[in-house]
């Protein structure tokens, strides 16, 4: 995308895997360049569109990236428009799954948006917040239920006469389902059609996706086409790769680091990230300039540590996330190390080493836990726990120490 980005800001160009169309570079309809020259010049914001489906309740740093993308839209003067799929998400997105979704309720999909909401942002400080919520014409937010509840039977043919089968199965997911005898169920075929339509609805300038979304958002520049209002652009952002440095982050996966993650966990997981994977992280999730960076692997890691965990909870946190991690990761449990807690409360005693990892939310299960400590992944106050079966008789053995996993988790147990 090199041609298609030389004349786009920094800001904008940056991390950006693809932008369609990106034709005569004098034609605002062709070329986002000249879009944005034209609506500076008749004093228009331009309108950010970015849609969620809250399927989950949680939003890790590959979710991210858009939002940061959207925030620079806000940042330079536009207006975000983030759509809430509440009536999309009941059919559920078939982009990367293999099988039709499980439909969720109404309920399910507001209360996720509101933890999502809040996760972006909502009611704290723009220079903390992944998005600008305060700053008046800069962000709308809204609910695709609005226009979509409200669509009769013959609106619904009417999109539906918009497409065709053969477009819908050369989408890679259905092709690859229906290619393997996978059932296809009809009401997902109306996806793409539905939240294009959200196009339409709030007649957008730019859409907003990952690269896995090139199908949904070339469909919304259809759909704006069909009903004769302007056609949006489409710029797509990378996939970011998990902490493991092979697939796509994912929570299902186990390889995320969450917002809301404390600033430890936040650093501690970041400086781990591989090398391969590093150059992406930095210029994904930071501002910094890549060049400006030491060539040595190690130092780069910490330094994109330290700034997206300054991202989320201050210079102050993060620094001091940064020299706990050295300290404990070094094999000592600083009692002054601000490490997050885990209650020992519920723990049975006398408690074998197996059975308390799990009891503490370290491991997901006994058997994961055991596996760990046979494998010299576990310690206790610096020192390696070696037995599962080791048994610890009450609270005031472990109190006060620190419980680590690998080079990334620590939990400071309290009575």
């Amino acid at each position: 995308m090199a041609d298609a980005s030389s004349s786009l800001p920094h800001w904008l160009a940056r991390g950006m895997a693809d932008l369609f169309p990106a034709g005569d570079p004098s034609d605002p309809d062709q070329a986002l360049d000249a879009r944005l020259k034209a609506a500076d010049k008749a004093g228009r914001p331009l309108r950010i569109k970015l849609g969620i489906d809250p399927t989950g309740s949680d939003i890790h740093l590959g979710h991210s990236i858009l939002f940061r993308k959207l925030r620079a839209f806000q940042d330079a003067g536009h207006t975000a428009v983030l759509i809430i799929g509440d009536f999309t998400a009941r059919i559920g997105d078939p982009t990367g799954k293999s099988a039709t979704r499980v439909q969720l309720s109404k309920e399910q999909v507001e209360a996720n948006a509101t933890t999502y909401l809040r996760q972006l942002g909502q009611g704290q400080p723009k220079e903390r917040a992944l998005l600008d919520f305060e700053t008046p014409g800069r962000l709308e937010v809204r609910r695709n239920s609005e226009w979509l509840e409200g669509l009769d039977l013959p609106q619904v043919i009417g999109l539906l006469g918009t497409a065709t089968v053969g477009q819908m199965l050369a989408k890679d997911d259905f092709s690859k389902r229906y290619g393997s005898g996978t059932p296809i169920a009809l009401h997902e075929f109306l996806y793409p059609l539905l939240q294009g339509y959200d196009s339409v609805a709030v007649e957008a300038d730019v859409e907003l996706g990952g690269t896995d979304q090139k199908f949904n958002v070339a469909m919304g520049r259809d759909l704006q086409r069909h009903f004769g209002k302007g056609t949006q652009f489409g710029l797509l952002l990378p996939i970011l790769v998990g902490l493991d440095g092979v697939q796509k982050m994912s929570k299902s996966l186990g390889n995320t680091v969450g917002l809301e993650d404390d600033p430890l966990s936040m650093y501690s997981k970041l400086e781990k990230v591989g090398d391969g994977a590093i150059n992406d992280y930095v210029t994904l999730l930071t501002d910094l300039d890549l060049n400006a960076l030491p060539d040595n692997p190690r130092e780069k890691q910490k330094a994109m540590a330290l700034a997206v965990t300054a991202s989320r909870h201050g210079i102050e946190a993060a620094t001091k996330a940064q020299a706990d991690a050295a300290t404990l990761v070094g094999g000592a449990g600083d009692a002054a190390a601000e490490v997050p807690e885990a209650s020992l409360a519920e723990v049975n005693f006398p408690a074998k080493a197996f059975y308390l990892l799990s009891a503490v939310g370290i491991c997901a299960s006994s058997s994961e836990a055991r596996r760990q400590i046979q494998g010299g992944g576990v310690k206790l106050d610096g020192e390696k726990l070696s037995d599962p079966n080791q048994e610890f008789a009450g609270p005031d053995q472990l109190a006060g120490k620190v419980l680590q996993l690998g080079k990334k988790t620590f939990r400071r147990l309290v009575a």
